[in-house]
């Protein structure tokens, strides 16, 4: 089963949205999870269990989920705030005059990623190294759908204008870091794997 990042998400009762990214366990190499963007400007990104996936091509996912259901997981991203530091003095009202584009001055926000400590998150295009430097970008992946266990790596290579497809078995990758995946092979060994051209887009 092929699973692209960044590609149409289908539920039961219609569209669900599109890809963002992928949550996986970097020691079992299993994906636990899918991100998912609901539609819309404001579309939050919620995660999606593996599980629920039912099929896959490059051009759509299909969850066994309704809409309503898949707006009730858990959102990918949470909001957190840092109390003020000793002695900050706000500016009265000045977090107020822009509500609700902003929050209180006197505290600073940031975002976490809701995975847990032994899962990491790989994005469409996360970079690709080999031993002897940055080779491409993560396109896809290839799943085992009986146990959601990767099987091979779909790493896009090549210039604008002359793209390349190439599989990589799991096996030759050696580890992995958030948004950042290393291999055992050497660009020249890369090159000589099986490659899928990429067609051009006209207009």
């Amino acid at each position: 089963m092929e699973l692209p990042i960044n590609a149409p998400i289908t539920c039961t009762d219609g569209a669900g949205g599109h890809s963002t990214a992928i949550i996986l366990n970097p020691v079992s190499e299993r994906i636990t999870h899918l991100v998912v963007r609901e539609p819309g400007l404001l579309g939050i990104e919620r995660m999606i269990p593996i599980e629920l996936v039912t099929a896959s091509t490059p051009e759509q996912i299909q969850l066994h989920c309704t809409k309503g259901e898949l707006a009730q997981m858990s959102p990918f991203i949470s909001n957190h705030y840092l109390p003020p530091a000793a002695g900050f003095v706000g500016v009265y009202g000045a977090g107020i005059m822009l509500w609700p584009f902003m929050s209180d001055q006197s505290q600073t926000q940031f975002n976490r990623e809701n995975v847990s400590v032994d899962e990491l998150t790989i994005h469409r295009g996360a970079h690709v190294h080999a031993t002897d430097g940055h080779i491409g970008e993560v396109e896809e992946f290839l799943v085992n759908p009986t146990n959601s266990s990767i099987t091979h790596l779909v790493l896009r290579e090549g210039h604008l204008w002359n793209k390349q497809d190439v599989t990589i078995p799991i096996t030759e990758i050696d580890h992995m870091e958030d948004n950042r995946i290393f291999l055992t092979l050497n660009k020249q060994q890369i090159e000589a794997l099986p490659a899928r051209a990429i067609a051009k887009q006209v207009g």
